[in-house]
């Protein structure tokens, strides 16, 4: 098995650390940003889009983060990590395309601002925009797990990586950021794992 992508892009983190999770034996071969390899023709022809991350397992190739976390997870994985009922798998996977598709773009201009824009091209009326709508998502997620433990519900599964990913740039940005007690205590949990540390708690830049 091998995971291509260099290992401070939020979405690389998140094959990472779900291979580390499933205790899995694979190459990490850095690629992207300064690594480069992407633009190459025999990337290309794993990974059409020339992003990252990539994963390969036998015969099989496979692009697009939160699709690799879920075939990992059901080809390796086991209860309660890998729910066998449909809707316990729903219930966290709902998160994983909502991380993506709700929170991805506002979090996108404070990162990108913050952590690879040079302060003097910095947009900062773009980050505060983008960190108020961050927070407010958040309490989306803060609500839910004032109820249940995990974003994946009462144990840790595949729904608690994307946000879990993101989780780590949110509380270590030097940003403001509302008291939201349930998605700091779950975020010290994640803290607490030896695949969160290995896998996701790595330099941003």
């Amino acid at each position: 098995m091998k995971i291509w992508g260099r290992e401070n892009s939020t979405n690389v983190r998140k094959a990472l650390w779900c291979a580390e999770e499933l205790g899995l034996d694979y190459e990490h071969v850095p690629a992207g940003g300064a690594f480069g390899v992407v633009a190459s023709p025999d990337y290309r022809a794993l990974n059409p889009n020339g992003l990252v991350p990539c994963l390969e397992d036998g015969d099989l190739v496979l692009w697009e983060s939160n699709a690799i976390v879920r075939y990992l997870a059901r080809a390796y994985g086991t209860e309660p990590f890998a729910p066998a009922d449909p809707k316990l798998w729903a219930k966290g996977d709902k998160w994983m395309d909502w991380t993506s598709l709700s929170f991805g773009a506002p979090f996108r201009d404070v990162f990108w601002n913050l952590v690879r824009t040079a302060p003097e091209a910095r947009d900062m009326a773009a980050v505060e925009t983008g960190r108020q709508r961050c927070a407010e998502l958040m309490g989306m997620a803060d609500a839910a797990l004032a109820r249940e433990p995990w974003l994946s519900g009462a144990e840790f599964g595949p729904g608690d990586i994307p946000l879990g990913c993101i989780a780590y740039a949110w509380f270590n940005l030097p940003i403001e950021r509302p008291a939201q007690p349930a998605l700091e205590d779950w975020y010290r949990r994640l803290t607490e794992r030896p695949a969160y540390r290995k896998a996701v708690m790595t330099p941003l830049t």
